[in-house]
């Protein structure tokens, strides 16, 4: 694996990768319409699902199709990933070094993740993998910080961020610029709600992010206190009770260009 990862990502979801299966978000069902029609992925299609994490995005990709190749860098999240989905092929490599066949995949598909890897390496070789006329997929949960809890809670994150790469900052899209490998098709977005207990899908939510998995346990223990005290403040909802917290999906499809 030649591509350096982030350190943020090397320590924090190294570290965190058994709370990341249990308190992320999953997708909206959704999705999976958006594969079939934006995508145009069938039961035939071959799909790679690059920076799989712990397979998250799996259950959507295996409602249309079974040949599915699950690449992950970080050796935990793939234990993670192996464990939960045991009959998917994986590949541990990084998205510059892939070792798949040149043009035998119909879609490489990026859920919560290409914003760690967006590099002109990276689209060279996708573009590589790719069929003619191949599709990559970008997909992100967001909070909604329309929401005012969920605004108070990003602003808590904001300043330790430093120079984590994210979706929201939209520097991923400067590897869209002046190549001529692929086209952006269309964005689609959609809400969904994550419910369940505070402690697990607010609170345990944030200490899976990153850079904040990669911060010494007590600095962790005063964020768990503070993002639950920001809830309990806005909702009334203690740690223990249940809450939905708002997500908006961006899905984007970009064509690959002959």
């Amino acid at each position: 694996m030649t591509q350096s990862l982030h350190p943020a990502a090397q320590q924090g979801f190294s570290s965190a990768a058994e709370l990341y299966q249990q308190v992320r978000p999953n997708y909206p069902q959704e999705i999976v319409m958006w594969l079939k029609q934006q995508l145009h992925l069938t039961a035939q299609s071959k799909v790679v699902d690059l920076g799989s994490g712990t397979g998250k995005f799996l259950p959507y990709l295996q409602q249309v199709t079974s040949h599915i190749i699950a690449v992950e860098p970080i050796a935990e999240m793939l234990a993670q990933l192996q464990q939960a989905y045991p009959q998917i092929a994986t590949l541990q490599a990084s998205s510059d070094q892939l070792s798949i066949a040149s043009e035998s995949i119909d879609a490489v598909i990026c859920a919560q993740s290409f914003h760690w890897f967006a590099t002109i390496e990276s689209l060279n070789e996708i573009h590589q993998i790719l069929k003619p006329h191949g599709q990559l997929g970008l997909v992100w949960n967001q909070r909604d910080i329309q929401v005012d809890w969920v605004k108070a809670l990003a602003d808590v994150l904001e300043p330790l961020e430093g120079d984590t790469p994210r979706f929201h900052s939209g520097q991923w899209q400067q590897a869209f610029e002046q190549q001529f490998l692929f086209k952006l098709d269309q964005i689609k977005t959609f809400q969904q709600l994550h419910i369940g207990r505070v402690e697990d899908v607010v609170s345990g939510r944030l200490l899976s992010t990153s850079f904040i998995a990669a911060l010494p346990k007590s600095q962790q223990y005063q964020l768990k206190a503070q993002f639950e005290q920001i809830v309990a403040d806005y909702t009334g909802k203690a740690a223990q009770d249940e809450i939905a917290f708002p997500y908006v999906t961006y899905a984007y499809n970009f064509k690959k260009t002959t």
